[in-house]
């Protein structure tokens, strides 16, 4: 990253108003803001400003995944960041809902309402040449409102680029914030904050997250960045980081239930893996995406898929090992392959259905009739899944009631003896409790008869303790 944006056009002229203003402000000693500066906390002098003639900031992390929905304007953002183009641009992304860029936030429309109806609670803050570090979101509601000025603390001279991304994220990170970055925004601002050398447990401690939770999320990111690079066409379209803005916890419960298996099995860890990013892409519920197992391709998926969704049969070969000229070992197994392959298939399709113009447009009608076509075949999939996962519950919960009834009759046993100690057992009433037990046995004791045609000890025991009463 550069050090410095550049002075914006006006830069200038704001800075000497705002060198006007600050004076004034120091001489009748007004409010001040707290930053966190360089390591160490700095009080700034609050001023107002003409909302109109500051600078919303290229940097902002509140939208820095949003800025790729339109690379043509986006391109315009990085060549002239102080342009009308360019500001405009990102006002209208601070605007917009960060999963999906067409419809207005209801973050932002909350708060409009609270600016219209209570005014500014909280100075922003801007560097000495008028870009918004803090507050950008607020300066264009204002500017919607029709409201003429912004009270913003200033940032001392020598404020860097560096100084400004840093100046914000401290600000955001505060519990006190009222509207948070996106998800994505967000797994954006780790890494960035990590690429600049920084220890994953200090990272965590500032984004008020533990380093387990933070190492998650870097996988999670690590992951959406793979299927975006997958999801590429010859075409040239690809799925962005907005794709991924609701799936926070469709994805992290991946991570937790892909690492748990890879410790016993890690080629049935990457089946899991490329079935569920699958059911993602698909925009499945977390209840559907749960019953993909590390079999669910072969078990609902291979004999039920069309051939325009069935992947070429996939085989092993032999890898070399870079710096061990001779040494080679097996790339990943052939189910794994052909499990990586569909997934592939539908990023794409995904990606290809969502070129509205451009040269792949022509295809989108026909990608999106293939992810029908996936969805009609993951649906009884799933269901099959679905209702393998009730079977399997009802075959334990029938060992399980006898062993919590075990449990029961242990805890009886050793109060029966505190009881008759204390001469306070109720001999009456467990004699009528016995029945009631027997009872029970004898109808379980029905059903197991009618059932094993070659009991075991346990329920050899049972019928004979029936059948001897």
């Amino acid at each position: 990253m550069d050090t410095t944006f550049g002075v914006p056009p006006e830069g200038e002229n704001i800075r000497s108003l705002v060198e006007q203003r600050l004076r004034q402000a120091v001489k009748e000693d007004g409010a001040k803001v707290s930053v966190e500066w360089r390591g160490e906390q700095k009080h700034l002098n609050v001023i107002s400003l003409p909302v109109d003639m500051l600078y919303f900031n290229p940097d902002t992390h509140r939208i820095r995944a949003q800025r790729t929905l339109d690379p043509e304007r986006n391109r315009i953002l990085e060549e002239e960041p102080w342009g009308v183009a360019a500001q405009t641009y990102l006002r209208d992304l601070l605007r917009c809902r960060p999963s999906n860029p067409n419809q207005t936030d209801p973050d932002y429309t909350a708060l409009m309402d609270e600016l219209d109806d209570v005014g500014q609670k909280e100075p922003g803050i801007v560097s000495p040449h008028g870009i918004l570090v803090d507050g950008n979101t607020r300066c264009a509601a204002l500017r919607d409102l029709g409201i003429k000025d912004i009270r913003v603390g200033v940032l001392p001279s020598d404020t860097s680029r560096r100084d400004i991304n840093s100046v914000e994220l401290s600000l955001q990170l505060r519990r006190d914030k009222r509207r948070d970055y996106s998800y994505i925004n967000r797994l954006i601002a780790i890494e960035e904050e990590l690429r600049s050398g920084r220890r994953e447990e200090d990272v965590a401690r500032d984004f008020n997250i533990k380093t387990k939770t933070l190492q998650q999320d870097r996988w999670v990111y690590q992951l959406i960045m793979d299927a975006i690079d997958r999801s590429s066409t010859q075409h040239g379209s690809a799925l962005r980081l907005v794709d991924f803005e609701e799936q926070q916890e469709k994805l992290r419960e991946l991570h937790r239930d892909y690492h748990k298996a890879a410790a016993a099995d890690p080629d049935a860890a990457e089946r899991l893996k490329e079935s569920r990013l699958a059911m993602v892409v698909l925009n499945y519920p977390k209840t559907s995406i749960r019953l993909a197992e590390a079999d669910f391709y072969a078990r609902y998926l291979d004999e039920r898929l069309p051939g325009t969704l069935r992947p070429a049969p996939q085989e092993t070969a032999s890898v070399a090992i870079p710096g061990l000229p001779g040494v080679e070992v097996e790339d990943a197994a052939a189910d794994v392959k052909i499990t990586r392959a569909l997934t592939d298939l539908l990023l794409q399709a995904k990606a290809a259905a969502q070129v509205v113009d451009g040269p792949g447009a022509a295809k989108a009608g026909e990608a999106d009739s293939l992810l029908k076509q996936a969805r009609d075949t993951f649906n009884v999939a799933v269901k099959m899944a679905g209702q393998n996962a009730q079977l399997q519950k009802r075959q334990v919960a029938v060992p399980e009631r006898l062993t919590d009834a075990a449990d029961y009759v242990n805890q009886c046993a050793a109060e029966f003896a505190d009881a008759k100690a204390k001469r306070a057992l109720d001999e009456d009433a467990f004699d009528d409790a016995l029945i009631v037990l027997r009872a029970s046995l004898e109808r379980l004791a029905k059903q197991a008869g009618r059932t094993f045609t070659s009991p075991g000890d346990g329920v050899a025991w049972l019928l004979d303790t029936v059948r001897g009463k």
